[in-house]
């Protein structure tokens, strides 16, 4: 069994496929935390909304990029997504906490660009960090 997971098909395969399915959970964690409906937002054109979620998107497989060049296995990657993920989340809370003179899942949903633009920057920009923080674990 281990020749299979040497196997470097089987192993893209694997990085591919948890990437994916973390992606899509992290996704649905970020649908429950914001005060809009992601997908029926980009549905009805929201520019705002569909940059902030692809700031996530990229986010987060930016932080499994970083764990998937730097780990030996899945679980291990698994678990340092799922720790980036976490910090991401905890950058998302923060970002609202240092606008207190709007709120910012309002502002996303009403299509305020740039907003939308620097919730992208944010997500993208904490997943360079991230991802810089797990390569340099020994």
């Amino acid at each position: 069994m281990n020749n299979f997971w040497e196997n470097e098909f089987v192993l893209q395969t694997a990085n591919y496929s948890i990437t994916v399915l973390c992606t899509l959970v992290f996704l649905a964690v970020f649908e429950l935390v914001t005060k809009y409906n992601n997908w029926e937002e980009i549905k009805k054109g929201n520019i705002s909304v569909a940059m902030a979620t692809g700031g996530k998107i990229y986010g987060i497989t930016n932080i499994f990029r970083h764990s998937i060049m730097h780990h030996d296995t899945i679980f291990v990657t698994i678990g340092w997504g799922f720790f980036g993920f976490f910090l991401m989340l905890t950058g998302y809370f923060i970002f609202e906490f240092l606008t207190p003179k709007f709120k910012i899942d309002e502002e996303i949903k009403n299509d305020n660009r740039a907003v939308g633009f620097i919730a992208m920057i944010i997500s993208i920009g904490l997943s360079y960090v991230i991802g810089a923080g797990i390569m340099s674990i020994k």
